[in-house]
């Protein structure tokens, strides 16, 4: 009672003082009003950001950033390249079909005619060629040479042949008659046959 007087003598009013937090007796939790922190959680937001560089319409313009210049005939010919399939390339893959068919003709010892007109077709051919690139770079290519130079000995096998067909019934084998027996045209024949082979290998090379 003293106290309780006392406290009303003092001026202290025991209900007017209200506990802001406080613990659930009944085992609940935290009881009370919480601070706001939404404001340290807050998203972020989206910033849109400029390029760096822009895409130029002046290709050639030193000062200017290059877009891409697959449309620029200099990227394309010359850093990309052209396809290898040139002209010259076509042509040679003509001629490597010919070569392998007198190859075929050696090997399966094919008559005159028919060897010597594969002959005149692969000469015809080179004489073309030759019209085609004088003065021009392939012209100097050594595949280009080799051809040449095959062309020229494969000329003259096929004119030992038809010689030798026309004139070895009436030519002994010795003086004039022995160029014309059997021995030295199959030893030419094999000369040629070598010699087309390693023509095959630097035009296959040259693809």
């Amino acid at each position: 009672m003293f106290s309780t007087t006392a406290s009303y003598g003092w001026g202290w009013k025991k209900d007017s003082v209200e506990p802001k937090e406080s613990y659930d007796n009944e085992g609940k939790g935290y009881v009370g009003t919480l601070p706001d922190v939404s404001k340290n959680f807050a998203g972020t937001e989206t910033k849109k950001t400029k390029p760096l560089y822009e895409n130029s319409k002046k290709f050639n313009s030193a000062e200017e950033l290059k877009p891409i210049p697959r449309d620029n005939p200099a990227f394309v010919n010359i850093i990309l390249k052209q396809d290898k399939k040139s002209p010259y390339l076509t042509d040679l893959n003509e001629i490597l079909g010919q070569l392998e068919n007198i190859l075929s003709c050696i090997d399966d010892n094919y008559n005159v005619q028919r060897f010597n007109a594969k002959v005149y077709f692969l000469n015809k051919t080179v004489e073309y060629l030759q019209e085609k690139y004088n003065g021009m770079p392939e012209s100097s290519f050594i595949s280009f040479q080799k051809l040449l130079t095959l062309n020229t000995h494969a000329k003259s096998v096929a004119t030992l042949r038809s010689e030798a067909e026309k004139y070895r019934p009436y030519l002994a084998y010795t003086g004039a008659g022995y160029l014309y027996n059997d021995n030295v045209i199959n030893q030419q024949l094999d000369y040629l046959k070598t010699e087309i082979e390693d023509t095959i290998v630097v035009i296959k090379d040259a693809k």
